[in-house]
Parts: structure tokens; sequence; C-alpha cells
């Protein structure tokens, strides 16, 4: 397989992973609460679809719609405990999405150690290992290795830009996050609306994390967490001003960087400068620190955005 090919691979299957997170990031925005936690919902929403892997008796494109459907429901599931805070209980969204981050980890690890003692009293890893099971989501083309996540990032991407222009859900939802008291005078639900956007959320943040972990090789340690992806993708979001369009462009500009790292060494003039292996690692972030310096003070967020909702106040 080329360098090139294996660049193109990588750089469709972490952009995959960097759409679905910031989509689902964008309709959480769009209705008003900030989801700081979609690093959290991507490691529970990895942890429910790696669970189907393991124990679900299917195989095939089956397996695919089994585990798609755990990993989307475990992370709707975790994102109930940002709705309720942020929108019943009007709690600060920063904090509640920064502890749902650590808690999400931390709660996998115990979890999936568990699972792992119950099989085997001496095996006390966090590591889940699903070597044939990943087969199942890639057709090879030749040289290159289709995954179908990279197909069904494609469908939300048009699907996002569809609901949230085209619908009356869509302008219902971005209007709560742009002005709710005056989308409750014409008798939109606010708090109904901010519950969907974040359970949306969640379930894209989650598939987010299932596409993830099948992103390596044959396995993933649970207590490594998802490598900041989830405000990776908050920073697509940024980049993209919120728009699902030009959420996808970035999260491939993204992506690209992010593939760098995992094969630079197929090109002789990244080889010849030297540098170790690390710095391509980091490349993606550093470029997401460049970029949103420049980039971030023009970027247009809906105007309710972290701010609770008071039925009281005008």
């Amino acid at each position: 397989m080329t360098t090139f090919v294996l660049l193109l691979q990588y750089t469709l299957i972490f952009a995959s992973v960097l759409t679905l997170v910031a989509l689902g990031g964008c309709y959480s925005e769009h209705s008003g609460v900030i989801n700081i936690g979609l690093e959290g919902i991507m490691v529970m929403g990895a942890l429910g679809g790696a669970m189907v892997m393991r124990f679900a008796p299917f195989t095939g494109f089956t397996l695919v719609i089994a585990s798609m459907l755990g990993a989307m429901i475990s992370g709707m599931i975790y994102s109930i405990l940002l709705a309720f805070s942020a929108v019943n209980l009007q709690a600060d969204q920063t904090i509640i999405g920064t502890a749902m981050n650590m808690l999400g980890l931390a709660l996998a690890t115990v979890i999936v150690k568990a699972v792992n003692m119950a099989e085997n009293t001496s095996n006390v890893s966090s590591t889940m290992v699903y070597v044939e099971q990943k087969k199942s989501f890639i057709i090879r083309f030749g040289h290159f290795e289709f995954n179908w996540f990279m197909l069904i990032a494609l469908i939300i991407l048009v699907i996002a830009f569809i609901v949230l222009y085209k619908t009356r859900f869509g302008l219902r939802l971005q209007s709560c996050g742009e002005h709710p008291q005056a989308a409750a005078s014409v008798g939109i639900d606010v708090y109904k609306m901010r519950w969907s956007g974040v359970l949306i959320s969640g379930a894209l943040g989650g598939l987010g994390g299932l596409v993830y972990i099948l992103a390596g090789v044959s396995e993933w340690k649970f207590e490594n967490g998802v490598a900041g992806f989830g405000f990776l993708a908050m920073a697509v979001m940024i980049f993209g001003q919120y728009k699902p369009l030009r959420i996808g462009v970035s999260a491939v500009l993204f992506g690209l960087f992010r593939a760098l790292g995992s094969v630079y060494t197929g090109f002789p003039l990244l080889v010849a400068l030297h540098l170790p292996s690390t710095v391509y690692n980091m490349l993606p972030y550093i470029v997401c620190l460049i970029i949103l310096t420049f980039t971030s003070k023009n970027s247009r967020a809906p105007k309710a955005d972290g701010i609770p909702y008071d039925k009281s106040s005008r």
C-alpha cells in the first residue's frame, strides 16, 4: 500500500471521528447548551459500542448497526447528566462538562476492568481486543480500506445541514440558542428543545467514540481516553463557524494533520528532518492553537450559548 493511500485512508477515518463529534457539539450549542463533556461522551459511547462488539452474536453489517446503536444509546444516556444539570438545574455548563470528562474516563475504565475480571480473575486490564470484529466495518477496494463510518459520517453531515436549515425542528432549535425568551413567546418549549440538542449531541459524540477506537489497530485501553479528540472536535466546530458544511471541511483539514502522525515515516522529506514522532502526533493540536488564535475572534457562537434559560427573564 502506497504512503499516499495510507494518508488518505487515515485522514478520512480521523475526519469521520471529528465530523461526528463536532456535529454533535453543533446541535447542543445551537440549542444554547455548551457541551464541553464531549470527551467523556466519546469514551462512554466507545464503551457501549465495544461491549456490543464483544458480546453480541452478530457478524457482518448487522454487527455494524448493533454497535452503532450501542454507542449512540450509551452517549445519549451519559449526556442526560448534562441536559438535566444545565437545563433543569441551570448549573454551570463548563463545570458540568469538565466533571463529565473525568467521570466518563474513570467509569469506563472501572467497568472494563470488572468485565475482564469476571471472565478471568487474573485479568485486571482496561484493554478490549476486537481484531475479528473490526473486519465487519471494513471493505477493501484494491489497496484502499473503506470504513463504513466514512460513508455514515458523510450522510449524517448532509442530514445535519438539512435538519438545521430546512426543517421546523432545526429552526426552532437555533432560535432557542439565539433568543430563548423570544422563542418561548411564540410557543416553543425551550426546555424540550435544549434537551433534544443535548441528547442528539450525546448520540453523535458516542458514535464518534466508537469510530475512534476502530481507527486503532486491534485494541484500545480505556484508561488512555480519546487523546483529546473531544476538545479537537470543539475546535473543528468553532473553526467551522457552527455550520455543518464548514465543519466537514475543517474536519478533513485537522484529520490530515492527525494522519501525518501515523504515516510520516513514508515521506522521505519528513524523515530527513529527524524530528521525534511525538512532534507529528502533536501537529493537529499545534495547528488547532494557531488557527483558533487567528480565527476564534471572528467566530460567532449562538447569542444565548451557555446562558441558562430563565422563564421569568426577558
